[in-house]
């Protein structure tokens, strides 16, 4: 028996936090200051060549599928558009944005891995491009997907790994089975580590979903602190934090202290120190498949941080934590 499609719209919880204002939070630290032309490129393609390819006609012709088939097919469809992983979750209120609404059922969750090979140095320019490339080849994924869902009659909603989304890529990878949350505030994937990055594609064709796994990650990232001691802002605690809410196994969530990790980040080539540094399954993860030699640990920057910037309006912020403030 096929599941009908249907729309309907889900409001953000209460609870949700704002969308990320990159414009406030650069104001707060004296603007954009990183000049790297390479990066800067990848973004301008983004929103000039991929941006107005998120809208598309949808096909008259709505192909039937099982849950079941068309998790399948869209599955091997993301992996042939370039995806590493995919998975699925239905979309609940607390995966949306603050003020913001969704009218599809489920997420298509994306990621694809970054070379290992350009965080030998972190920070640097070679570390910033890498995150931009990706963040561009994934956006042809999720618009590939997105055609390929209205080509079966389908209405979607790409979610590009960067720009103004509506839904939080975190708690949609975790629902999707990605893996789980590390102390540093970003997933851990039992195979690829945390080197990876996020889309979505937002949809309401029926389709069997994933859930959230438990492989022992978090306990891992209880007892491992690399990237606290590595942090260059001091801005990763050393506990779990209450007021984060619970993780997808009922964990207290890990928080970053945003006010002192924006500043350097914005400062410092994007940073991503946290995210090479990361020791999980004796770095089985951190390989390069193309044959360029390589180190299984980077060489680390470790500059002076400029000071904690919190000058965002409440509204227009995330709750973070002031971690080691005043010590």
């Amino acid at each position: 028996m096929i599941t009908p499609e249907f729309e309907i719209d889900i409001l953000a919880s209460q609870d949700s936090p704002p969308a990320f204002a990159w414009d406030d939070w650069y104001r707060g630290v004296g603007g954009r200051t990183i000049d790297i032309p390479e990066a800067d490129e990848y973004m301008h393609k983004i929103q000039t060549e991929q941006y107005p390819r998120f809208e598309g006609e949808i096909s008259s012709h709505k192909q039937n599928y099982s849950p079941e088939d068309a998790s399948k097919l869209i599955k091997l469809k993301a992996i042939e558009f370039g995806a590493d992983i995919v998975g699925i979750c239905r979309i609940e209120p607390s995966d949306i944005y603050q003020g913001r609404t969704v009218k599809e059922e489920f997420a298509i969750a994306v990621g694809q891995r970054m070379k290992w090979s350009e965080f030998q140095n972190v920070p640097s320019d070679e570390s910033a491009i890498e995150c931009l490339r990706i963040y561009y080849s994934l956006g042809e994924t999720v618009i590939k997907l997105a055609e390929f869902i209205r080509s079966i009659g389908y209405a979607c909603t790409v979610e590009h790994p960067v720009g103004d989304s509506n839904v939080l890529h975190i708690p949609i990878g975790l629902k999707a089975g990605f893996g789980e949350l590390g102390r540093h505030g970003s997933i851990i994937h039992p195979k690829l580590g945390p080197l990876f990055r996020m889309g979505s594609v937002l949809t309401s064709l029926p389709m069997e979903i994933d859930y959230p796994i438990d492989a022992g990650i978090a306990k891992f990232c209880d007892n491992c602190r690399a990237c606290r001691i590595y942090c260059p802002a001091d801005a990763i605690g050393d506990n779990r934090t209450p007021e984060g809410g619970k993780d997808h196994l009922g964990n207290d969530r890990y928080m970053v202290d945003t006010g002192k990790c924006f500043p350097y980040f914005a400062e410092h080539k994007y940073c991503s120190i946290c995210l090479p540094v990361c020791v999980y399954n004796h770095k089985e993860w951190a390989k390069d498949f193309t044959g360029t030699p390589t180190k299984l640990f980077p060489e680390i920057a470790m500059e002076t941080p400029p000071p904690p910037c919190d000058s965002v309006s409440e509204s227009q912020k995330h709750r973070y934590p002031l971690v080691k403030r005043g010590e």
